[in-house]
């Protein structure tokens, strides 16, 4: 008996023990990307999953778990002849965030392919997981080239592997999950559009609830076999069930009326693309095949769209994810089937009593026993989710989302404490001329900087340090050819060693941590300008996004200087600290920049591939304590000591300027651009590199 925490003792979460069980009942619907605060049970029901799915039958000696009853015809390890198979447990394989490409998708000897013609093929965590689940925890912290690839095989049911000419191909249907929190940095709105649905999940502020959660998970830490024994009735009714609806899932006919309200409402919510309309169709479809019918109503429909329609709304990071439901009903009552008869509950109702007892549980009994039969039991929040959602206010809920809230730039100003000023609204975003660091860097991919990166254009080429992934095969020829005669060449062939093969350098772009320092000081509040100076931000923010970066806020105003945000891939984080920003008093530079070098001392130790850009923003003012602009420039220097790519964004306006800010860049040993120049469309120059402290010197 396996001894992971039971699907069906999961307390709560109906949207996403829901959506799980879809993608168990049908893959095609394209995965659940499970979106959330920590410590809120994702994994742990991800994990919890896999026992339910049924056996599979695969063929023996297969790596790559071929269906004995139809196996592929272009399996590297095929033919294969027909034969009962053998039967084991489906996978539930996991992709660490820091793995390579050649472990997900597989790996070549190139060295073999070269010298002796062979496909010699390492299968990869793609073919691990066919026909089985293919998990990815921090899905939002996977390299962007990595997502693409494994988007790619669960959209096409199959990998590719190609190096230099030599490639494989073989199947990879699996049912994929991720989890992420946002709070961590988000995904592109392409790369979300490619999950079939999502769900948000939030711990529940119900202390009943609370209480259950900690109960269970007490008892199974204390004696997992017997905790899991205790749910078994349940979790077998559950497989069972899970199986009924495979069965049932080809019957299920989609009428024209339930297709039409699909197309309507992914057109009223103006969601990009036809592949809404796709997942829509299939998760309506499995929804009524989930409750054990043939044809698919209004309300399969309506649980189809808040289950794979909020996330496809969002434009930018700072939207928030959600659905206008008032707007859902009116669509879907607007095309209704007139003939269609009214939501019958009754075979909902007798399969769910026969399984769970009612979701309420019984509040008379405070037996604390962790078993199913007690508060511990489905009544707890456990047991097999219903189509309909959980009750109101419950986590999880399509009727109450808990998602994390995006910063709104037009909302109302935030009060302001004794000396300072409301937090005003920020100017609309514009799109912002690139601000890159100076050099060749080695960091995480991104879309800023050069650097030297896994996928790029090639440049040069080096002898590999471990494995081979980048084949430079002119070089690699170069390196072997002298050498032929003395080897013995016989024929067309040639002779390749392991000394002769080269790897290929290539260059592309990087990722950089944007640190933000933002004078909050009373120069800077008069309403029109901290305005735009918050919508410089906002769009220098989004452009961050855009890039691949972390961001880190500070702002001084008063006496100090405060980190509002530590560095985080999180920008809308960044956003939300912004929009709330008060301003007043005098402007201590000096300690805006010490807090920023103290920040950027400790990311170095942190991660010291991802190099620093510092983005001052400022009308160049020092004011308040002694020689407030002797120990600006005495901090500036530290900066340009240490190398820093920096730039100062000059806030000063009017007709006087006393260009304090370029002084300023001239001390941090970077430059200096006005609010203007930071448009991309403004003609006042051409995009500004940052100027690193050898540019300086020289």
């Amino acid at each position: 008996m396996s001894t992971r925490y039971p699907f069906t003792a999961v307390v709560g979460m109906d949207d996403l023990r829901l959506a799980l069980l879809l993608n168990a009942v049908s893959p095609a619907v394209g995965g659940v990307l499970v979106r959330g605060e920590k410590g809120t049970a994702k994994s742990t029901a991800v994990r919890a999953l896999a026992d339910l799915l049924p056996e599979v039958a695969v063929v023996a000696g297969c790596r790559f778990s071929c269906d004995p009853a139809g196996p592929d015809d272009r399996c590297p390890d095929g033919p294969h002849e027909a034969g009962p198979g053998v039967a084991r447990a489906a996978r539930m394989v996991e992709l660490p965030v820091g793995a390579s490409e050649d472990r997900l998708v597989g790996a070549l000897d190139i060295e073999r392919a070269l010298g002796e013609g062979v496909k010699a093929f390492e299968p990869g965590l793609l073919a691990d997981a066919h026909r089985g689940i293919l998990y990815v925890d921090e899905v939002n912290l996977l390299h962007d080239h990595l997502i693409d690839l494994l988007l790619d095989a669960a959209a096409m049911g199959s990998s590719y592997v190609e190096r230099e000419g030599v490639s494989v191909r073989h199947a990879a249907r699996f049912l994929l999950v991720g989890t992420m929190n946002p709070e961590e940095g988000e995904l592109r709105p392409q790369l979300l559009d490619r999950f079939g649905l999502t769900v948000e999940v939030a711990a529940s502020r119900e202390p009943e609830q609370r209480v259950e959660v900690v109960r269970r998970r007490l008892a199974h830490d204390d004696d997992p076999v017997a905790f899991a024994s205790r749910w078994a009735a349940e979790e077998g009714a559950l497989r069972a069930r899970i199986v009924a609806a495979r069965e049932l899932l080809p019957s299920v006919v989609l009428g024209d009326a339930a297709l039409l309200q699909i197309a309507a409402t992914c057109a009223a919510f103006e969601v990009d693309g036809m592949r809404a309309d796709i997942v829509m169709a299939r998760t309506a479809t499995t929804l009524a095949a989930w409750d054990g019918r043939t044809d698919v109503t209004s309300e399969d429909v309506r649980q189809a769209a808040l289950l794979a329609l909020p996330h496809r709304r969002r434009r930018n990071p700072f939207d928030a994810p959600g659905l206008d439901q008032d707007k859902l009903d009116e669509t879907l009552d607007r095309f209704k089937n007139d003939n269609e008869p009214p939501e019958s509950t009754e075979s909902t109702e007798s399969t769910e009593s026969t399984e769970s007892t009612e979701s309420t549980g019984n509040e008379d009994d405070d037996d604390p026993d962790p078993g199913p039969q007690g508060p511990g039991g489905p009544g707890g929040g456990g047991g097999i989710p219903p189509q309909g959602g959980a009750p109101d206010g419950a986590a999880g809920s399509p009727q109450a989302p808990q998602a994390p809230e995006a910063p709104e730039t037009s909302g109302a100003p935030s009060p302001a404490g004794p000396g300072e000023r409301a937090a005003v609204q920020a100017a609309e975003p514009f799109r912002t001329k690139m601000l890159s660091v100076p050099g060749l860097g080695e960091g995480a991919a991104g879309r800023r900087s050069r650097a030297r990166t896994d996928h790029g254009r090639t440049t040069g080429s080096r002898r590999p340090q471990g494995a081979l992934t980048k084949l430079h095969l002119a070089a690699t020829v170069q390196a072997a050819a002298p050498h032929q005669r003395a080897r013995g060449r016989s024929g067309r062939g040639l002779v390749v060693r392991r000394d002769d093969l080269r790897q290929a350098t290539r260059e592309g772009r990087e990722g950089n941590l944007v640190l933000f320092v933002v004078d909050a000081s009373g120069s800077m509040a008069a309403r029109q300008r901290m305005s735009a100076v918050k919508g410089a931000v906002l769009s220098l923010l989004l452009d961050a996004y855009q890039r691949r970066d972390k961001v880190g806020l500070i702002t001084f105003r008063g006496k100090d200087a405060e980190l509002a945000l530590p560095p985080t891939s999180s920008v809308d984080a960044a956003a939300a600290r912004l929009a709330t920003l008060p301003t007043g008093g005098r402007t201590p530079l000096a300690a805006g920049l010490l807090k920023a070098h103290d920040v950027l001392r400790v990311e170095r130790l942190r991660d010291p591939s991802r190099r620093p850009l510092l983005v001052v923003v400022t009308d160049g003012r020092a004011t308040g304590g002694p020689e407030p602009v002797a120990l600006g420039t005495r901090a500036a220097r530290l900066h340009a000591a240490e190398g820093t790519a920096s730039v100062v964004v000059d806030c000063e306006s009017g007709m006087v300027r006393l260009g304090l800010a370029g002084e300023l860049a001239r001390e941090l040993g970077g430059s200096a651009v006005t609010l203007d120049e930071l448009r991309a469309d403004s003609i006042a120059g051409l995009v500004k590199d940052v100027q690193g402290t050898s540019r300086r010197a020289a």
